[in-house]
């Protein structure tokens, strides 16, 4: 931050710690998407002060236009940015202009016409129903310690069973996994409560986990710990991901993550619908759960062969 004080006249920094305020109480994004727009701002004042040979003042940028936001894109694009970070970029820049539109101090007409950069079409990369529950094991964990090789396949088991991100599998709390407890209420992005079916076979390597774990564990404190007793970070995950990878041939797309898109996806070949789906997985959209129909054509092509009077 104070390598920026340099870059922007003090009133249009302080508007825009106004607006990064904003963004984390009223509306409730997510800290990463809070960080991502805070480092997209202060590259883009960076770039204005460079563009214009002054420090950027709010009356440089009350009419911007889509040549000044090109220009800036076209800066990224050129030291390594993809079209995703493009459109980021652009998506932040947009919440800020509308932010200061709204207190009258610019016109955000230049940024709300633009077009955002085409976003190439991804489609998620789940492991085999075989390879999933492989790894979900404790027997599979590399870990000489019995209690931490238990935690990892609980963590693992949290992620395929349940389709939780890694930090909401993170966040749980003794108190949300009790001895029969038959669904879990999980808080996900922009802090939105959802309730998930708890697997017996989740529950029970929970459970095993805490049988072995050799820290207490408070039940309003993060259940699952690091080596030291402290809460447990994602990074210790994606490691152990990586080895299990090594250790059983799995493709690169092996990842905590890709435990969350398998799991949706052989919800849908065994039948789910992207309704049930999208509920499950937290998301917003229904047309964010829509990527998984492009994984699982088989299945679909099944489904219609077999429902279509035409077929």
């Amino acid at each position: 931050m104070d390598e920026i004080l340099t870059f922007a006249d003090p009133d249009l920094l302080s508007e825009r710690q106004s607006w990064l305020r904003a963004l984390e109480g009223e509306r409730r994004l997510s800290d990463n998407t809070v960080e991502a727009y805070e480092r997209d701002t202060r590259q883009f004042l960076m770039f204005m002060t460079g563009y214009l040979g002054h420090p950027t003042r709010i009356s440089d940028v009350s009419n911007l236009r889509a040549v000044d936001l090109r220009a800036f894109l076209a800066s990224r694009r050129k030291e390594g940015a993809g079209a995703r970070s493009l459109g980021r970029h652009l998506a932040g820049l947009r919440s800020f202009l509308r932010y200061l539109e709204k207190k009258g101090l610019v016109n955000a007409a230049g940024a709300t016409a633009m077009r955002s950069p085409k976003q190439p079409k991804s489609l998620p990369k789940p492991l085999t129903d075989r390879q999933a529950l492989t790894i979900t094991t404790t027997e599979a964990q590399l870990s000489e310690e019995p209690w931490i090789a238990a935690r990892n396949a609980a963590v693992l088991a949290l992620l395929y069973g349940c389709g939780l991100r890694i930090s909401e599998a993170l966040s749980l709390t003794p108190a949300d996994l009790t001895s029969g407890t038959r669904s879990l209420r999980v808080t996900g992005k922009g802090n939105k409560m959802r309730i998930v079916p708890l697997l017996a076979v989740v529950l029970e390597a929970v459970d095993a986990y805490r049988k072995l774990c050799p820290y207490h564990l408070p039940t309003d404190e993060p259940l699952f710990v690091g080596a030291r007793g402290a809460k447990l970070q994602p990074a210790i995950i994606q490691r152990e991901m990586q080895k299990l990878r090594g250790a059983f041939g799995l493709p690169e797309n092996a990842t905590p993550h890709a435990l969350r898109h398998s799991f949706a996806t052989h919800l849908l070949a065994g039948g789910g619908d992207l309704r049930t789906i999208q509920e499950l997985l937290g998301h917003a959209s229904l047309s964010t759960t829509q990527i998984y129909t492009g994984v699982d054509t088989a299945r679909l092509l099944e489904i219609y062969d077999n429902a279509h009077p035409r077929a």
